[in-house]
């Protein structure tokens, strides 16, 4: 009888210690689990997504924005060159993460998360009397390809009009992303040696005023909900260039300006809201990035082969954009 009791009050000892340590493991997983956050405010969203988009907008634009020219030279009267270039844009690590506690009513213990081109475990975020976890990222965007068909028809006065056209034509880069996109544009350059009086047709080299005004259309999955991204670009450039031979060696410096629509939510078809993992914004989101503006400059070589030529340059400025190019030209 007395083993009996033993037993039994040796059982109840075990029940008990077990259920404390099972309570302490519920009020653990309870602090380290965070549900489902919806922001109700406008302002607090597109300021969030800003932050978290921003790299990948801003990177649209300035790609968008290369490629219009591998020469200072206008083509003569009914002169023509039709190519082919494909943009390629690299991202530094600045443009990699962002601080949560930067943005207006958020706060985090942690001062950096990946952006949507970065790598890496999303921060835990506090909003309000809320919390939520970023998702965390294993597959970075290392850079932007940007494919596109340029024109050149030469007319009066030293005068090249150019357009670029990409159809529109579904893609699908796996892990990245999946969508359809369009783009067109517009353009000239204009000779300015011909305004110098005496020496300007005289003078051995090119130089040139050039402008270009892009539309990009895009349809594209992030975290596999749709949205829209939309880029409006505009360039100035001063271009300088000299042949010797076959070989055209060209520079330019400019300013850049373009401004990226982003959309999602509501505003797009069968889709009521959008999610950054815990984040849920209900709301019909239409914003625009801060217009990206800045000064580049650009180096590039052209190898003339009859009427082909092929081309390759790259821009610096806070987006690098290197392109190449391979074309038909009779000037």
């Amino acid at each position: 009888m007395k083993f009996y009791k033993l037993k039994k009050s040796h059982f109840f000892k075990i029940v008990l210690k077990k259920r404390f340590y099972l309570i302490i493991l519920l009020s653990f997983l309870y602090k380290n689990s965070y549900s489902q956050v919806n922001i109700d405010n406008i302002n607090d969203a597109q300021a969030f997504l800003q932050e978290y988009l921003n790299p990948l907008g801003n990177g649209l634009g300035a790609i968008t924005n290369n490629g219009w020219y591998n020469s200072a030279k206008p083509h003569r009267l009914l002169g023509f060159d039709a190519t082919f270039t494909i943009s390629l844009l690299s991202f530094s690590d600045e443009n990699k993460t962002f601080d949560p506690n930067s943005i207006s009513n958020f706060s985090s213990s942690s001062s950096s998360s990946p952006t949507i081109i970065g790598k890496g475990n999303g921060a835990i975020v506090n909003y309000k009397d809320d919390e939520f976890k970023l998702p965390n990222q294993s597959n970075p965007i290392p850079l932007l390809a940007l494919p596109n068909f340029n024109f050149g028809l030469g007319i009066f006065k030293k005068t090249e009009l150019n357009g670029r056209l990409i159809p529109n034509y579904k893609y699908d880069f796996g892990f990245f992303s999946n969508g359809e996109i369009s783009m067109w544009g517009v353009g000239f350059k204009h000779d300015l040696l011909q305004w110098i009086p005496v020496i300007g047709n005289a003078i051995p080299m090119s130089l040139s005023l050039q402008a270009g005004h892009t539309q990009l259309n895009s349809e594209l999955s992030i975290l596999d909900q749709s949205v829209n991204i939309d880029v409006q670009a505009t360039n100035f450039n001063i271009i300088f260039s000299r042949k010797i031979l076959m070989l055209t060696g060209y520079t330019s410096v400019g300013y850049n300006f373009s401004t990226t629509t982003f959309t999602a939510g509501e505003n797009i078809s069968n889709s009521e809201s959008f999610n950054l993992n815990e984040l849920e914004i209900d709301l019909p989101i239409e914003m625009k990035f801060e217009n990206n503006r800045e000064y580049r400059a650009n180096i590039g070589i052209r190898l003339n082969l009859a009427v082909i030529a092929i081309h390759a340059n790259h821009t610096f400025s806070k987006y690098p954009v290197t392109t190449v190019g391979l074309g038909l030209s009779l000037r």
